[in-house]
């Protein structure tokens, strides 16, 4: 039994790992809830209790915890994450504030397990998650030279403020959170733009990437769209192969593999959707076809719920390779 702290937990990933630690069993013996000061004092059903929500302060980081389910924004991961881990707490931070350090063990369960250099431990981006998974497994099989994301982000990607953005331009309104309205529109801009013209999101899928498959060199390039789709992303990886293969080949390792869906079966006008993805667990490939503008590269379309596996279930799935 394991005394547990989700901080974040009123957010829409802080909530959504509430659902999965009660459905998922995790053994709790103690189960603490913080917030920022705005939404302390909430109140919480989990299982069959009734939990009040406490606002994050410096002395709370005490505990004692075992295990603390970080998503709260990187300024308050970087402040509270260390204290957590001072007082003998491994953090399991949903931010981007220790992915790309090198003492931080950046983790999808299915792909590399966790490295306790430091009692913090990286969620990756959602996105990234979602590709990184069928990569691994063209990786192990094949190699790869080198790959190109585009993604198709929904807006539940920005939590809360961007689900209302989708909800507000249905009735007219302006966006609150976006620059421009999502509704009915595509935004080639997630996260603030570097100097080079890519943008924060582009640069974390690329850096998380080479990170995750430990592959430093390897050539990878991205463009993140947001589109007006409420939940479950999709990313198109165009990715080239060191070994040669086939489409069949790939299909075949995708449908043996206990770690993504295949769903691929364009004739019947089968292939992964946000509509079908939404609110499972599961990471969805298809689309499968060779590119021949290139030697040995091929599409590979994926999708999964990005608060799900794209966050929140990586999360818990990260504690229960832990404490299993």
């Amino acid at each position: 039994m394991y005394k547990i702290a989700v901080v974040g937990a009123t957010g829409l990933v802080g909530s959504t790992m509430l659902r999965l630690l009660e459905e998922k069993n995790i053994p709790i013996e103690q189960l603490t809830l913080f917030s920022s000061a705005r939404s302390a004092g909430t109140k919480v059903g989990f299982k069959d209790k009734e939990l009040v929500v406490e606002e994050l302060t410096e002395d709370k980081t005490m505990g004692p915890f075992d295990y603390v389910l970080m998503s709260a924004g990187g300024e308050t991961s970087l402040t509270f994450s260390p204290l957590f881990e001072q007082h003998g707490a491994v953090v399991i931070d949903n931010s981007s504030a220790w992915r790309m350090d090198p003492e931080i063990s950046l983790v999808v369960p299915e792909v590399n397990p966790p490295v306790l250099d430091r009692k913090i431990i990286a969620n990756p981006n959602c996105s990234t998650i979602q590709s990184v998974g069928p990569l691994k497994i063209l990786l192990d099989a094949f190699g790869i030279e080198r790959v190109a994301y585009t993604t198709y982000q929904s807006v539940s990607g920005s939590g809360w403020k961007g689900i209302e953005d989708l909800r507000r331009g249905e009735q007219g309104k302006e966006p609150l959170n976006y620059p421009h309205p999502i509704y009915n529109n595509v935004l080639p801009h997630i996260d603030v733009f570097q100097e080079d013209g890519y943008t924060k999101e582009e640069v974390k899928m690329i850096e998380e990437t080479r990170k995750i498959l430990s592959l430093p060199a390897l050539p990878v390039t991205a463009t993140c769209v947001r589109v007006p789709v409420t939940s479950a992303h999709s990313v198109a990886i165009n990715v080239t192969l060191t070994k040669e293969t086939t489409v069949q080949d790939i299909q075949q390792l995708f449908e043996e593999s206990p770690y993504v869906t295949l769903v691929d079966d364009p004739s019947n006008n089968r292939y992964p959707m946000p509509v079908n993805a939404g609110g499972e667990e599961g990471i969805f490939v298809g689309r499968i076809r060779k590119d021949d503008s290139l030697e040995n590269t091929y599409h590979v379309w994926t999708v999964s719920d990005n608060i799900l596996k794209g966050a929140a279930l990586n999360a818990v799935q990260i504690l229960q390779q832990l404490t299993n």
